[in-house]
């Protein structure tokens, strides 16, 4: 058998270890053998899995406590009442204008008609969550359809976009896992079911598909890896854990409820004859499906058994005591996976004060605001809201002059998510006290990240204190008026204080 040798410049042999790898982690020896692993690409990786992990992700959360409510928090963090949109103009009235606008189409959004655009952001965003990805069409309508702006977004579920259909378009272009590409690489339309391919109705036409153009399309789903074209279910790392996990709780549930249908057993003692036949226990009530008879006991009584009869009573052994810290730990390692908290995972709030949930909760809400900037508003908000203005200008309900030759200005949004609820208000009211005091931040930021609009606050406040003046009223809250403790400033006609604020 002949080797093959590698030589160096000057024609020795190199030694074979020097070509091992430097890295533990890539050798191929005992302890990694075993260790299958893939250098799929990224679609190819989803392709022929999709479905399969889609159905046992929508099968978690149908019927398992920890999915369902992971879901749930992540959607009220994310969307809460809604990721509402604020333009950046100059022109305060055309600014408020559009504003009002946008309020009124906020309900008349849903081409289903079943909620609003922020009820259409909740869907989607748990849509995608749960199946990985989801899609939303613009359908531009007529005058007949009577809305203030001639748009309405229809939700679809991502079943509708078949990930095994590949193949080429009568144009010419390719079509993979249902997208259609030019040959730029760039998507020009989705092939999609006319209905969900799993529905049963007499009439649903599961088979035929239509070619939808990719600028009505908005394709949701969360980006992993580069070159990705379909989305995976945000369960996906955790959906073998999660379901044998649930089994083990199921296991235990079923031991215990069983173990509790024995309250004891009546046994007879050795060395006795023939025992009567008779109630040896309480009374007789009724016989089981078996034959047996059934007896039942009441509170303080005495009962006499007949010669020769025992009672033990049932006292079944209870699983280790390490089984609470065991689960405990699982269901970190699920939280962790998910990206949630464990508190959130499991409701548990036993060992918590106000440091640890603030540390879990900023980190969880850091990765909510980046996947509201990155997926939600960037996928779903902002071309809708861009679609949405074109439309309001074509069909005369904005009249904005020089829209055309300044479209980006006009389109330039900075959308506010629903604001969080104070850990703790006293502490975080202050902290953001002192930020703005600082020069660190503005009102009108901190009003943002609150989910509301600083120029509504400041309308609201000056109506309020105008409102007050009338009526000669006087709250400790108007700091015009009163100190930061709430004593009355008196300020006379010239102005001269007679008692300076705190």
């Amino acid at each position: 058998m002949a080797y093959l040798k590698i030589l160096d410049h000057h024609g020795h042999k190199i030694p074979a270890s020097q070509f091992m790898s430097a890295y533990e982690a890539a050798g191929t020896g005992r302890r990694l053998s075993n260790w299958g692993t893939s250098s799929m690409g990224p679609n190819s990786a989803i392709f022929g899995s999709l479905s399969s992990l889609r159905s046992r992700s929508r099968n978690l959360v149908m019927n398992t406590p920890q999915a369902s409510g992971a879901i749930d928090s992540f959607v009220s963090n994310m969307i809460g009442q809604g990721i509402t949109p604020r333009w950046q103009l100059d022109d305060r009235d055309l600014k408020e204008q559009i504003q009002e606008l946008w309020a009124d189409w906020v309900k008349e959004s849903d081409s289903d008609g079943t909620s609003s655009f922020y009820g259409q952001q909740s869907l989607m965003a748990r849509s995608m969550m749960e199946s990985g990805e989801v899609l939303s069409r613009l359908r531009f309508r007529s005058r007949r359809y009577d809305l203030s702006v001639p748009l309405q977004v229809q939700v679809i579920e991502s079943d509708h976009l078949d990930e095994a259909y590949n193949t080429l378009a009568p144009n010419g272009n390719e079509i993979r896992m249902g997208i259609e590409f030019n040959a730029a690489g760039d998507r020009t339309a989705y092939w999609l079911f006319k209905d969900h391919p799993a529905e049963i109705f007499l009439h649903a036409d599961n088979a035929s598909r239509l070619r939808v153009p990719a600028k009505q399309i908005q394709h949701v789903y969360r980006v992993l890896r580069p070159g990705q074209i379909r989305g995976r279910p945000w369960l996906t790392t955790v959906i073998v854990k999660m379901h044998e996990i649930d089994q083990c709780i199921d296991a235990e549930l079923v031991r215990r409820k069983t173990t509790a249908m024995f309250g004891g057993f009546v046994t007879q003692m050795p060395g006795y004859g023939p025992i009567p036949d008779v109630p040896p226990i309480g009374y007789q009530t009724d016989s089981d499906d078996q034959g047996n008879t059934v007896m039942a006991l009441e509170p303080g009584t005495f009962p006499k058994l007949p010669p020769g009869m025992d009672v033990k009573f049932s006292s079944p052994t209870d699983v280790s005591g390490n089984y609470v810290a065991w689960m405990e730990q699982q269901l970190r390692d699920i939280a962790r996976g998910i990206g949630i908290t464990y508190e959130q995972l499991t409701g548990d709030l036993e060992d918590v004060n106000y440091s640890s949930i603030r540390a879990g909760l900023l980190e969880f809400r850091r990765l909510c605001r980046q996947i509201m900037a990155e997926t939600i508003v960037f996928q779903v908000c902002r071309p809708v809201a861009n679609n949405w203005l074109d439309m309001a200008v074509l069909s005369g309900a904005l009249d904005i002059p020089d829209y055309l030759q300044n479209r980006r200005k006009y389109q330039r949004i900075e959308w506010m998510p629903d604001g969080w609820e104070w850990v703790d208000p006293v502490k975080d009211q202050t902290a953001d006290m002192m930020e703005i005091r600082n020069g660190l931040t503005s009102r009108a930021r901190k009003v943002a990240e609150r989910g509301g609009d600083v120029e509504v606050i400041d309308r609201e406040n000056a109506a309020d204190n105008q409102r007050a003046d009338d009526l000669g009223l006087v709250y400790d809250t108007d700091p015009r008026k009163t100190t930061a403790a709430g004593v009355y400033q008196n300020n006379d006609e010239d102005g001269d204080e007679h008692q300076k604020a705190d």
